[in-house]
């Protein structure tokens, strides 16, 4: 990997996270990146693992979409090892591979002959892994991989970047929400905020709905309910 490559991508990298908005959106322009960066992608992925439930939030290409679904359907593939493994893994050909011989033939018969995975992050209990297919058997030489595993470290750290903006931008909203609530609850009953606020955990806790949730009820009813 040349110095002038990874120039390149960083580069790439840093204008998906600007064009994208939110998390999803940076996942999908990631993926349509990947085809177009990778040498011998046709298609792409992104597998996320979370608590053992295994989801496709973006898919470029029909047998990507299918990989996934088939991966979902045995609880078992090359995408989801590769996200909980922390570990590129590669299918040379799926005609020949014995790892997971039903995906294998499944996949096969999708139209993908090839496939590349790489880690995208590893978050607590939460495993993405970035997925790159190809319709040629032994379309991914090292250079190849050797590039898909830079492009996927580059494109990690922006994910991260943006998900923790997002959680941010929640907290804040939540705690806005919240804040409005208590106040209406202080002019509807001629409480302090203290008081206010120990009303709201009592239903939350009543209730077993979260503390937001109680507040958006209280907001949503206006004044006088």
């Amino acid at each position: 990997m040349t110095t002038d490559m990874t120039s390149l991508i960083t580069t790439l990298v840093n204008e998906l996270r600007i064009r994208s908005d939110g998390a999803e959106d940076v996942l999908r322009a990631i993926t349509a990146a990947a085809v177009g960066t990778v040498p011998g992608a046709d298609e792409a992925s992104v597998t996320v693992v979370t608590r053992r439930q295994i989801e496709t939030p973006v898919a470029v290409g029909a047998g990507a979409a299918r990989c996934d679904d088939i991966q979902r359907e045995l609880g078992e593939g090359p995408c989801v090892r590769s996200a909980v493994d922390d570990a590129t893994v590669s299918v040379t050909d799926m005609t020949r591979d014995e790892r997971w011989p039903r995906f294998a033939a499944a996949a096969a018969q999708a139209g993908i002959a090839s496939m590349l995975c790489c880690t995208l992050y590893i978050d607590g209990s939460d495993f993405a892994a970035l997925n790159l297919h190809s319709h040629s058997s032994d379309a991914f030489d090292a250079q190849a991989q050797s590039l898909a595993e830079v492009f996927a470290a580059h494109c990690s750290t922006t994910f991260a970047a943006v998900r923790e903006k997002e959680q941010l931008r929640r907290a804040l909203s939540s705690r806005d929400l919240i804040g409005q609530a208590k106040g209406m609850l202080m002019e509807r009953y001629r409480i302090d905020a203290d008081a206010a606020f120990y009303l709201l955990a009592k239903l939350s806790q009543e209730s077993n709905t979260k503390l937001v949730d109680v507040a958006s009820g209280v907001v949503a009813a206006g004044p006088g309910n």
